[in-house]
């Protein structure tokens, strides 16, 4: 999966939890994006040699396994699980979310991870940005202002008008806001559906929607190797979104959420030790500036739930 943490309405939450330990909660969010730089890694190398979307689709159907079992063990079991009453959401979400990550992984193999990793972390600006015209959230002058810090920080990346600049770098801005628009979606299904179903319907339903389209692509893996980095990219899947959902029962969303950004610090020293990538100056600068925006953002959405719950 991407890059940055889901969004925490993702994960399915106890009916009783005691979010009272916030080390425990960054700590657990760090490994979380370490484990998830890693699985880009390993998506990277598969995607080097195989179909993109046959990587993906092996890699979905653990994820869904995962979900079912989750769901299975939960109060109500499957059938609560996959009650909902937008379905029809629910399943476009799944699918643009199984759709954005193919394409996140096909910039992998175009522009490295850090080049994609730089220009996708504007995703959460993208959020920001379309909370007005898809949820009817007001948008204040300050996240306009961190919005267009941030654009000015992905021009800087791509660089437009310069030789260097190629149209393959719009590829992460396309996934950065697919993947915005699937975070907006589930907030918006939240206010019907549970956490669980949402959680069962991005694993079931993706798993359904790249089956359909990926044997058309289909590329066997060739050698114990390449099976031996499948089976970590499906364990490195499973045990990532198991420790996020850990992540939100032992701490507020607002308190971990900026540490998901650590995932392109360990997907920088990963690239650089293992893939040779090596980001120029403008990558660095154009990161640094989408990073600062992007947090501030973070910051003071966390800072506004705080003050809206207060006054409720």
């Amino acid at each position: 999966m991407s890059t940055v943490a889901e969004t925490p309405e993702e994960h399915p939450q106890p009916a009783r939890v005691q979010r009272n330990n916030p080390r425990l909660g960054i700590a657990l969010m760090i490994l979380v994006t370490a484990i998830f730089a890693g699985q880009d890694v390993v998506s990277r190398h598969l995607a080097e040699h195989y179909n993109v979307m046959s990587v993906v689709m092996i890699r979905y159907w653990a994820f869904a396994i995962f979900v079912v079992l989750l769901a299975a063990a939960r109060p109500g079991g499957l059938r609560a699980a996959v009650r909902s009453r937008r379905p029809g959401l629910q399943i476009f979400r799944s699918v643009l979310l199984v759709a954005e990550i193919c394409i996140t992984v096909i910039s992998f193999v175009l522009l490295g991870l850090i080049g994609t990793h730089a220009i996708f972390a504007v995703f959460p600006l993208l959020v920001a940005a379309l909370a007005g015209p898809v949820l009817g959230e007001p948008v204040g002058w300050r996240r306009k202002l961190a919005i267009g810090i941030g654009l000015v920080g992905v021009l800087v990346i791509l660089r437009p008008g310069f030789q260097v600049f190629s149209p393959m770098a719009l590829v992460p801005l396309v996934a950065a806001f697919m993947f915005a628009l699937y975070s907006l979606q589930t907030r918006m299904v939240a206010r019907w559906d549970s956490a669980e179903t949402s959680f069962f319907y991005t694993g079931v339903a993706g798993a359904v929607a790249i089956s359909l389209v990926a044997p058309f692509w289909w590329t066997p893996l060739r050698g114990w190797a390449d099976w031996g980095w499948m089976g970590l990219l499906c364990f490195t899947s499973i045990l990532g979104h198991f420790i996020l959902i850990k992540v939100y029962e032992v701490a507020e969303a607002g308190t971990v959420q900026p540490f998901a950004y650590f995932q392109l610090v360990f997907v920088t020293i990963m690239a650089v030790t293992w893939l040779g990538e090596r980001p120029d100056v403008w990558t660095v600068a154009g990161a640094a500036l989408i990073l600062a925006a992007g947090l501030y953002t973070v910051l003071r959405e966390g800072r506004l739930g705080r003050m809206g719950s207060a006054r409720a």
